[in-house]
Order: structure tokens, then sequence, then C-alpha cells
């Protein structure tokens, strides 16, 4: 199948990392799979993957030199689906495939991402994508915000992760706690803090590796020092080498206080950490049936209830026998190997495509 994926956004997010690694397995599977997008990291990083990658200026919304542009490269290169995000590549590539009469499919990021406004509306019935969504949440947000769209023009496909090569075999000394999410209020990474100050207070030993930046950056690390946490904490800042701060840890701490389904959980799935996080979004869909004990309940208001809520789970594990934190370590990556890991699911999203694109390419046998 020729398939022609499309992001627009100027930021780096979910959208963008999901794009670039199921446009990197459908390629691997065979298919012709082009990415385009404003010039820039998300351009480079594709292209670094060996992806037929273009940069490429959208203009305006409803752009018609764009549109041109779009349309006549659907034509001459025979393109057979267009994958589309939200926003302003919806607006001139969603209709320049529809214009092709092409398959349009739009992958939905959170079900907040679009509003019942009439504007939405009239393009939706112009348009007529197919709505993919990395998780029965965002479909059920997106069909109960925007009632208008008949659910069977929706599709679920988890999101995935590369586990790693074999099932954890080391813990830390101390045990290594990682936080992968952007310093924002939303993260709920100043509720954690509190519970982590409590088990330093309690004579637990750790270490937390935290990866990202974000508006609340100052205000943390002035928490930190003034909770005596300074000496605990590595602030890794931005990377795109996530997994590299996630290889060496044992515990992963995902307290947000809303999520759709967070890549950085199945990122530390796929390495074998153990999970902790707030049962916010579509977490409860991919979580290690065998671990509900981690999930904590999504009922704190404030970060002290927030500390109420992690401190015993966090504890706990920081207590467990060695074996039994590392079953509970391989358990997880086992998770991830056999339901969420990119091999499974591209093969999934090769099937949606060919039941959308006439002849489509039906998938291949693992054999």
């Amino acid at each position: 199948m020729r398939l022609a994926f499309f992001n627009a956004t100027r930021s780096w997010g979910g959208v963008k990392t999901w794009t670039l690694e199921f446009a990197s397995a459908l390629s691997g599977l065979g298919h012709s799979v082009t990415v385009f997008g404003r010039p820039g990291p998300f351009i480079e990083r594709a292209l670094s993957l060996g992806l037929d990658a273009r940069p490429t200026e959208f203009g305006p919304d409803y752009n018609p030199v764009a549109i041109a542009r779009f349309a006549h490269l659907f034509r001459t290169e025979g393109t057979q689906a267009v994958l589309v995000n939200v926003g302003r590549d919806l607006r001139t590539a969603g209709i320049a495939a529809r214009l092709c009469g092409i398959p349009l499919i739009q992958r939905i990021g959170l079900p907040g991402d679009m509003k019942n406004v009439w504007k939405v509306r009239a393009l939706h019935h112009l348009l007529r994508p197919h709505y993919l969504c990395p998780c029965r949440f965002n479909r059920d947000g997106l069909l109960q915000n925007l009632p208008f769209i008949n659910p069977a023009d929706t599709t679920v496909i988890h999101s995935a992760k590369i586990p790693a090569d074999t099932p954890p075999a080391r813990m830390g000394s101390p045990l290594r706690i990682a936080t992968t999410s952007q310093l924002k209020p939303d993260k709920g990474h100043a509720g954690l803090m509190l519970a982590l100050a409590r088990l330093k207070a309690a004579g637990h030993a750790f270490h937390w590796d935290v990866a990202g930046t974000g508006q609340s950056q100052e205000a943390l690390h002035a928490q930190a020092r003034s909770l005596g946490l300074s000496d605990c904490i590595t602030w890794h800042g931005w990377t795109q080498d996530v997994r590299s701060i996630l290889r060496p840890a044992d515990i992963f701490a995902l307290p947000s206080l809303s999520e759709g389904l967070p890549n950085t959980l199945l990122e530390a799935m796929a390495e074998g950490l153990v999970p902790v996080a707030r049962n916010v979004g579509g977490i409860a869909e991919v979580w290690p049936a065998v671990l509900p004990e981690f999930l904590v309940a999504d009922t704190a208001a404030t970060s002290d209830e927030a500390a109420d809520a992690f401190f015993p789970v966090l504890e706990r594990i920081l207590t467990a026998p060695a074996e039994t934190v590392l079953q509970w370590k391989r358990l997880t990556w086992e998770q991830c190997v056999h339901h969420f890991s990119l091999d499974v699911q591209a093969r999934k999203l090769e099937l949606f495509f060919s039941d959308l694109v006439p002849g489509g390419t039906p998938p291949r046998n693992n054999g």
C-alpha cells in the first residue's frame, strides 16, 4: 500500500512519536509510507529512521495552493490512503484526499482535541474521515463530545512500543524511580514529590530520575530543595533518548491528573519498570492485570491527597524482597511484549488500512 502520513503541528507531542513509530513499522512490513511535516526535528527524525520524509509548508487553513499541491501529489504518486492529525493538515491535505476520492483517516490524540462547533461539524460532513483512536477512552470521549460522529466510523488501535530484547534481570541499589512527563501542573509532580519526601523521612532509600521540561520546572526544583530531596533527584531535562533513562530504572511513577494513553507509560513497560500511576484516561486499558494494586484511584484532589495515595504503593515496592520486585518488572515487560509491542499493533494497523484501501495488501503471516 502507498500511504501518506501528515502532521502540521509545531511542537513535539505523542502523536508525532506515534506517527514515526508506526510509519517505520509499516515500512518494515513492505508498505510505502511518506511522512509530511514542517521543516525541523520531526522531519529530521523521520529521515534518520530511513523514512521517505518531506518538509512541507501548509500555509493557512484551507490554503488552495497547498490543497492543489497535495491533490496533484496524491494522483501522481498513487497514494491510497491519507492519515492526518486534527490541525492544519486536516484542513489542507485532508481536503485534497477527499477531492481525490482517497480514504481519509484522522488520528485522534485526546478526546477534547475537537469542539462541537459549526466549523468542526461542517468539515466533518464535508470530509467524512474515519477516526483512529489510540485507546477506548479517547474513542468514547470523542463520541461524547461530537455526537454527530457514527461509532462505526471509529476504530481503536492501541499505541505501542518496541520492548527490550530481554526481560529485566537487574535492580538498582537503591531502587530508581523514573518519571518522564512534561513539567506542568497537570502532570502531578508536586504531589509525587511530597510522597517521596515522606518516604525519605521514613528511612527508605531511592533515587528519582526526572526527564522533561516545562512551566513548572523552577517551582519543582525549589520544592525539591525545600523538602531536602535534591540529593535524591537527577533532573535530566529534555531528551530524545528517554529509554536511556528508563533502562536502569526499576519503578515508573505517573501521577498525571489527566491523560489519554500516555506514550511514557508504554515506554516504561517496554523496559520492564514496575508501573505506579493514577487511574486516569486510557491507562487501565494497557495496565498489567496482575498488578492492580499499583494503579492508584483517581480520587486525590490536592497534592497532599496525592501524596497520601502514592506513599503506601511506593513504600510497598521499596520494601518488597528483591526477587519479588524483579518478578513484577518481568510481568510488566511481558504485558508489553504480548499485547502492546509495536509489532503486534502495527499488524492491526496494517489490517485496518487494508480494509479501507481497495485491493489493500492483507497482513503478513508471522510464520
